[in-house]
């Protein structure tokens, strides 16, 4: 069989438009290609949600010898929006997904394809919906291989990543009295309420971890009244605050920021983690989160790729073709050395 070339599949998949609810034909393409390449292949649906605007099928992908695993490579098939096609230069691919994480995929089907010559019990397991609610995680959650470690895929720049930050993800709400502007005494501004209380939550000082950093917060959406000249009955702003430990002591310094002025409803929260360290591997924090604490039941947790978390997600995404050739060996090395 003629050696993958990382970089030629690292190339046709980011050419398959894979947003998240629309992962059919990158995991139809992978499907094909990886029982091409020998490996037993396996599908697991996973269902449309009822905001999706997408109603094709979608599936995760488990891919293996038919051996229970001692090592699981995995990652995601699924990218944010927009579509951007693949272009490069000397250094590097461009294109949507090219470091999140389709050349990751391609760099773990290398390395899985070595680990099979070298006889090291390895699988690879792709999800859908990472971008969004890990949907596809959480399910492949339920029916676990028996590894005894999961080697996850996202850009680190090739380096190990000691700790991942979690998430938390607030709704602050706030609720007043409709009126006329001109006549301000007859009602109660609900957005002047949000205001004061998202001011407060800035000023808040969230905790802080020596080898890890700050806990950091966000205010990513406001939105609430009805027009300038009408006094505003509701208002509400998406908070997103990024975790370093346990998430008690942030909900109740949220809660006591906004409190007499707006309600506070946590919608979401990923815990913080931290993973081993491994002699002779560079280092990383991880400010992101991760499909990990989604996959609990698949071993251990490692998490190691190629590639920049600063470009991923905007337009000028990349990976450098030098860096995604040595995540190969990487992912080599590091699955044998869990697999002794």
């Amino acid at each position: 069989m003629k050696p993958l070339d990382p970089l030629d599949l690292t190339r046709r998949l980011v050419d398959i438009e894979s947003l998240t609810y629309n992962e059919g034909a990158v995991g139809e393409y992978l499907d094909g290609f990886l029982g091409e390449r020998g490996f037993t292949v396996e599908r697991t649906a996973v269902p449309q949600p009822p905001q999706s605007r997408y109603s094709g099928p979608r599936f995760n992908l488990y891919a293996s010898d038919g051996t229970r695993p001692e090592v699981v490579l995995s990652t995601h098939m699924d990218t944010v929006p927009p579509f951007i096609p693949s272009s490069e230069d000397d250094l590097f691919l461009y294109g949507r997904g090219s470091c999140d994480a389709k050349g990751i995929i391609a760099a773990q089907v290398a390395a899985a394809e070595r680990l099979r010559e070298a006889g090291v019990a390895a699988g690879l397991l792709f999800v859908v919906g990472e971008e969004r609610d890990s949907a596809g995680a959480k399910l492949a959650n339920l029916e676990p291989k028996g590894s005894r470690f999961l080697i996850n895929g996202e850009p680190t720049g090739n380096r190990l990543a000691l700790a991942s930050k979690g998430t938390l993800r607030a709704e602050i709400r706030a609720h007043g009295t409709m009126a006329h502007s001109a006549y301000p005494e007859l009602g109660e501004s609900a957005v002047h309420k949000l205001v004061r209380a998202l001011e407060r939550l800035l000023a808040v000082e969230l905790p802080m971890v020596d080898d890890v950093g700050p806990s950091t917060l966000n205010i990513g959406l406001i939105s609430g009244g009805h027009a300038p000249n009408v006094i505003a009955d509701s208002a509400v702003a998406q908070v997103l605050v990024r975790l370093v430990g346990p998430s008690e002591q942030t909900r109740r310094a949220i809660e006591l920021a906004v409190a007499g002025l707006a309600e506070v409803e946590f919608t979401l929260e990923i815990p913080f983690i931290r993973m081993r360290q491994v002699d002779g591997m560079e280092t990383m924090v991880a400010a992101f989160t991760t499909d990990i604490p989604a996959l609990t039941n698949w071993g251990e947790p490692l998490l190691l790729g190629p590639g920049s978390i600063h470009v991923a997600h905007t337009p000028f995404e990349k990976i450098a073709k030098r860096e995604l050739l040595e995540a190969v060996d990487l992912y080599f090395d590091l699955a044998q050395r869990l697999a002794r």
